[in-house]
């Protein structure tokens, strides 16, 4: 039998894979853990340059913490004018430096960890995808890995340049709502703006998603992203350029909206990435105790599988209110939009096979429950004979 071809060829760890692994067979299974989990969080809190807006905040937070009131009073002192362009002038000093430095560090993350995370589950747990993969009988094809992979890097671009313009930007005082001393606006804010500033993300976000699954905006901008029916975590980047700024213009709008303290946008953000990057893993990852929000890795696999379902990212509960939470009795495609696809009974013979196909092909140890929660059942079959 003729060898299947890796679709993760392209990736710098299939070439090193013997060499890892017998290295990483010396470390207990327990920290093998950790570092797979810290490498996540690391490759979301970089892959969009974010982490310079971390360092940023950091800073303006000591220099906030150490300079008095006369320095602040200083900064108001009369400018000289000067009529020709300066980055100075827009807040943009040194902004060479923010952009070679978050894009730099961005790319040595996508192609450093992501490449060691695709290696931990889809090299070397290759041969036991039921034990971890959403849809483990599919897999990517080798052109369409590489297509990820290039797409995912060239947004990657655009979002180390966003996140570069907006450090340099609040690193030389330009105008936000951030704040840095919790005495500004009290502890009572402090802790309420936490839940209002990840609802309002979360909520624009659903609808921002749902927009885009719109026939016009989904075939000439979303449908780039779902080229990847089995997302792993490059899928993460790979959006068109008009979207990925809208995006992040949404989870952006806090700071220019209320005022928000440093600490909760950067944990926030850092949540929301990190996520981001579970979410389109394929892996069956599932919240932990303390997240009754949050959905598991699946269900957003399913937005990939099935297309015009489950927008919602990190609160599900958007889609039970609207009624685009994936339902039993009821088939999904890319032809279906709104969100609410079709009625078994209004399926024909066809659609229905295509459906079981696929809802067998799923992986019964991604759902909460360990068991295929949207399995056909004879009696569904035997209601849509009879009303035929």
């Amino acid at each position: 039998m003729a060898k299947t071809a890796d679709p993760l060829a392209v990736t710098w760890t299939e070439r090193y894979s013997k060499t890892i692994d017998r290295i990483w067979s010396k470390i207990p299974n327990v920290i093998g853990s950790f570092i797979a989990t810290v490498a996540i969080f690391l490759l979301g809190a970089t892959i969009h340059g974010d982490w310079l807006l971390i360092l940023v905040h950091f800073m303006k937070y000591t220099k906030h913490e150490s300079e008095s009131t006369s320095a602040e009073n200083s900064s108001d002192s009369a400018v000289p004018a000067d009529y020709s362009f300066s980055l100075k002038e827009y807040h943009l000093e040194g902004l060479p430096y923010f952009l070679i430095g978050g894009t730099t560090v961005s790319y040595i993350m996508f192609l450093g960890v992501g490449g060691f995370l695709h290696w931990y589950y889809y090299v070397r747990q290759r041969d036991r995808p039921e034990e971890w993969k959403c849809q483990p009988n599919k897999w990517m094809s080798p052109e369409l890995e590489r297509h990820e992979i290039l797409f995912g890097a060239a947004s990657l671009l655009l979002g180390s340049i966003l996140s570069g313009v907006l450090s340099c930007y609040v690193a030389n005082d330009g105008w936000t709502r951030i704040y840095y001393g919790v005495s500004e606006y009290g502890w009572v804010w402090y802790f309420l703006q936490w839940p209002v500033t990840f609802i309002w993300q979360d909520y624009l976000t659903y609808w921002h998603h749902r927009m885009y699954h719109t026939p016009f905006l989904y075939k000439n901008f979303h449908k780039m992203h779902h080229k990847y029916k089995q997302p792993t975590a490059f899928s993460v980047t790979a959006i068109h350029p008009v979207e990925f700024v809208h995006m992040q213009a949404v989870l952006m709008s806090p700071i220019f909206l209320w005022p928000i303290h440093w600490v909760t946008i950067i944990v926030l953000m850092m949540y929301i990435y990190y996520h981001g990057i579970i979410d389109h893993s394929g892996v069956n990852f599932k919240a932990y105790w303390w997240q009754p929000w949050q959905p598991p890795c699946i269900f957003h696999d399913n937005h990939h599988q099935y297309f015009h379902v489950n927008f919602g990212f990190n609160i599900e509960y958007w889609d039970h209110l609207h009624g685009t939470y994936r339902k039993k009795d009821r088939i999904y495609n890319e032809n279906l939009f709104y969100g609410q696809g079709k009625s078994l009974t209004e399926a024909s013979e066809a659609e229905i096979a295509v459906e079981v196909a696929e809802r067998e092909s799923e992986n019964p140890l991604a759902f909460n429950s360990n068991e295929h929660e949207f399995s056909l059942k004879t009696e569904h079959l035997k209601e849509k004979k009879k009303t035929k």
